[in-house]
């Protein structure tokens, strides 16, 4: 595990690129450590114009990275809401308010070849994930439209499923997973993605014993354990997705919902 050096740091954001319904921030980290763990996140609060007059966003977001080349990180978010569009929003020179790398990132498969699934924003940390293991890996990817599945751009050869059918298959992403599983059943599963896609792969690998580790989304309001505010249960009691994940081992779930 990649520790985070103490306190926050202020990045410069060098790139902000248009990917559909998404944008691909990039940010200078001179003083982080080069070599974060593919699953592991960050704290994310711009520099400026961080919280307006009502006082929003007053908290960092939670962002699994995507890349990490040479000092500069790379973050996928989409605009939803005060903080992600604030974020989305920044511009080449601006300052990007960073703590990380936090939390556990995901473990080289015990046996067979990796397969990645990724749901949405959600293909985040599976893109350096994949950059770490071998580009060649399998990797299927479900997105709510064609705009959303401009992301797929960066995983040559991935099949792609989308909700709308505009692109790739008109179907789940899970039911692309169902159909590999029929080929490779001695396959791992690398997974992130909103928390029913993350359920149905662990209802899916459970039935067929196959073993999955699942990158999970929760709100978080500091990164570090102290607010409890991303915990869940799993079948060994309670654990904290800030430091305890946010990579889990689905064995340990009952369910991926967390929350």
């Amino acid at each position: 595990m990649t520790l985070a050096p103490f306190g926050r740091r202020l990045l410069t954001v060098t790139r902000n690129d248009g990917l559909g319904a998404y944008r691909m921030i990039w940010a200078v980290d001179l003083d982080g450590p080069p070599d974060p763990e593919p699953g592991q996140f960050y704290m994310l609060a711009a520099e400026r114009n961080w919280g307006g007059e009502d006082g929003r966003p007053y908290l960092p977001r939670a962002f699994s990275y995507a890349r990490a080349d040479a000092g500069d990180l790379a973050f996928l978010l989409e605009a939803i809401g005060p903080g992600t569009d604030r974020l989305a929003g920044l511009e080449p020179g601006e300052g990007l308010w960073a703590t990380g790398p936090l939390g556990i990132g995901f473990k080289p498969p015990e046996r067979g070849r990796p397969l990645l699934v990724g749901g949405g924003i959600g293909a985040a940390p599976l893109l350096c994930w994949r950059d770490a293991i071998g580009h060649d890996a399998a990797t299927l990817l479900g997105f709510r439209s064609g705009a959303h599945a401009a992301a797929a751009v960066y995983f040559p050869g991935a099949l792609v499923a989308t909700d709308d059918g505009s692109v790739g298959r008109h179907a789940l992403v899970t039911e692309l997973l169902r159909e590999e599983l029929d080929r490779d059943p001695e396959a791992t599963i690398y997974a992130c993605g909103p928390p029913p896609m993350l359920e149905a792969v662990r209802a899916l690998c459970a039935e067929r014993d196959v073993p999955a580790q699942l990158a999970m989304e929760s709100g978080m309001a500091c990164g570090f354990g102290a607010c409890m505010g991303c915990v869940i249960p799993t079948r060994n009691g309670y654990v904290r997705l800030c430091v305890d994940g946010p990579v889990v081992d689905a064995g340990d779930l009952e369910t991926a919902w967390s929350h």
